[in-house]
């Protein structure tokens, strides 16, 4: 740790400080600001050339004054005391106590940028995890070591998604040892305040570690507490042997910060305003989800983000759905019908879902009953569009039922409490009661041994 300090501050930008005749500053080497009245930032080098280290400070950079403000290079990256003490506690962006408990003191500090899993040691994700919604855990399932985002809009339920998942999320496996680690990216103090009233009031907080960045807060913050936050996920899944389930929200708010820091750097932008690489570094941020071989523990990666204007394509989602395998879509339509969670199941999409899935997993005919749902629900979708346009009485019987099941589908499947806890057999067994609502000759997607077993037509 150096004692020098440089006075030798060219420029202040936004978030960003340039100093001058600094000959070893190190990439991400974490540096002291201190300001003029005596008060200290932490800040990080972002780059380093001919003399020049440019860095960015965690915290508020206006009313800086440049020659009487001091920089100091403390010659290490940022690291993370890591515990498990950590679980129960609430932290804020950069890892201090916000619960008003104890700072976490430990000898085991790991550097929040990670390290990348070789992929030849990355283990075949393969085990479901029970969410209790069924939406999720029968038509996109969850599988242990999944990264699988979801894709909402401004003003959809997705935090309070996310709080039923860490209240709800379960390997169904006796001895399992099975953690949350929460991160709130620029959420407002009332998503603050209800993720907190709710994970102390249902008792989830007990196995949770809580990151949450105010949007008031310096915008630095978010992009440090995703990294915070997998760094938690990584020992406790790979030092205590944990399966840990990590819910980040939001992560258009982390990209956000990402392009106001590119902005700041004068660099060349990329689609919309946002910077080249901004692929890389959400990859550095999804990808260390996974199982490792010969490890025990797991991570799970559930990332959350709101799509400016609804649009899919716009890059954040665009560039999410390269590097995670799949997506969960909200659906603003299923939103106004008053319909919880909202989840648009023919957007939606789990690409590991077969691997955790089926006899010995969850139940033989899941495989079956998610495809005859998704078919049917399809069809009456379809009509629905139909009816718009010949009216309800120009359709046969047949399709009156497929019209029919469409609804009972949103009203009963997809619908539900908010505080419904649905196990995979219940969420199967529903699918069964809304297949006896058309005729059994049209249940063409489920093995006939399948239709006998759990089959409620009434002969």
């Amino acid at each position: 740790m150096s004692d020098i300090y440089y006075t030798t501050v060219k420029q202040i930008t936004n978030v960003l400080l340039f100093v001058e005749g600094v000959n070893n500053a190190a990439y991400n080497e974490i540096v002291e600001i201190v300001l003029d009245d005596g008060k200290t930032v932490t800040g990080q080098v972002l780059d380093s050339r001919d003399g020049m280290a440019i860095v960015q400070s965690f915290g508020e950079t206006r009313g800086m004054n440049l020659e009487k403000t001091k920089v100091r290079f403390l010659g290490t990256t940022a690291k993370l005391p890591v515990s498990t003490d950590m679980l129960g506690r609430i932290f804020d962006g950069v890892g201090k106590p916000r619960d008003g408990g104890p700072p976490i003191y430990s000898d085991e500090q790991i550097d929040i940028t990670g390290e990348a899993i070789n992929p030849s040691a990355r283990e075949e994700p393969s085990e479901f995890i029970q969410t209790g919604i069924s939406t999720i855990d029968c038509m996109n399932t969850l599988v242990r070591g999944q990264k699988l985002p979801i894709f909402s809009g401004s003003g959809l339920p997705h935090n309070r998604i996310a709080a039923q998942l860490a209240r709800q999320a379960k390997i169904l496996g006796e001895g399992e040892e099975f953690s949350v680690v929460l991160g709130g990216i620029g959420i407002n103090s009332e998503e603050a305040n209800f993720f907190k009233r709710e994970l102390e009031e249902t008792g989830a907080l007990s196995r949770s570690v809580v990151f949450l960045n105010l949007s008031s807060e310096p915008s630095m913050e978010r992009i440090i507490l995703p990294r915070l936050a997998l760094t938690t996920a990584e020992y406790l899944a790979y030092k205590e042997n944990m399966h840990v389930l990590v819910i980040l929200s939001d992560m258009t708010n982390y990209c956000e910060s990402l392009r106001e820091v590119s902005a700041a750097r004068e660099e060349v932008p990329g689609r919309r305003g946002y910077p080249g690489y901004m692929y890389t570094d959400l990859s550095t941020i999804y990808e260390r989800a996974g199982k490792i071989r010969g490890r025990k523990g797991s991570i799970t990666q559930i990332p959350i983000l709101t799509m400016p204007g609804d649009d899919i394509t716009h890059p954040i989602p665009d560039l999410t759905g390269y590097i995670t395998e799949g997506q969960i879509v909200l659906s603003r339509d299923l939103h106004r019908k008053g319909i919880y969670p909202n989840v648009d199941v023919l957007l939606s999409l789990s690409r590991l879902m077969n691997q955790g899935i089926g006899k010995n997993r969850t139940r033989e005919d899941h495989r079956n009953v998610s495809d005859q749902l998704y078919s049917a629900y399809a069809s009456g979708k379809d009509l629905r569009s139909l009816t718009e346009i010949v009216g309800e009485e120009a359709l046969s019987e047949t399709d009156k039922k497929y019209l029919k099941f469409a609804d009972l589908f949103e009203e009963q499947f997809i619908n539900q409490g908010y505080n419904e806890d649905r196990s995979i057999d219940k969420s199967l067994d529903l699918g069964w009661d809304l297949f006896s609502n058309l005729d059994k000759s049209e249940i063409k997607r489920i093995k006939d041994e399948f239709v006998e077993k759990y089959g409620k037509w009434k002969d």
